[in-house]
């Protein structure tokens, strides 16, 4: 029963790792995926800030995700990861509600990530 419990942490920890490492170089860095142009022009801001905006958050979730695969004990920074995926995912609400029905949609992403959130604050007790 301990293995399985070690395996599911190992599991949740670098897939949440993971996927910030990757929605930070895929759609932000490596290119700029269309959808996060239009999210940060929501903003009204002009083309180049959007753009920079754009990829000092790649930046920060590339940094965030080895964070997380290297400190997955920190509860404060679990509860962070949360507290983020709540707020991506209203910030999407609010400014892009369409993306929200379409396929593989921040609603399935954040809810499973966040489930594996608390995969890592259970297995601390």
């Amino acid at each position: 029963m301990q293995q399985i419990a070690f395996d599911s942490v190992q599991i949740a920890r670098f897939i949440l790792g993971g996927s910030w490492i990757y929605h930070g170089l895929a759609p932000k860095l490596i290119t700029v995926a269309p959808i996060e142009r239009a999210m940060t022009a929501t903003l009204g801001l002009d083309p180049d800030t959007s753009l920079l905006i754009t990829r000092l958050a790649g930046v920060g979730e590339v940094v965030f995700g080895i964070l997380l695969i290297i400190f997955y004990r920190q509860v404060t920074l679990i509860a962070l990861n949360i507290a983020m995926l709540v707020a991506l995912l209203i910030f999407v609400a609010v400014q892009i509600p369409a993306v929200l029905f379409d396929a593989f949609n921040p609603v399935t992403t954040n809810l499973a990530l966040i489930g594996l959130s608390c995969v890592l604050l259970q297995a601390r007790n």
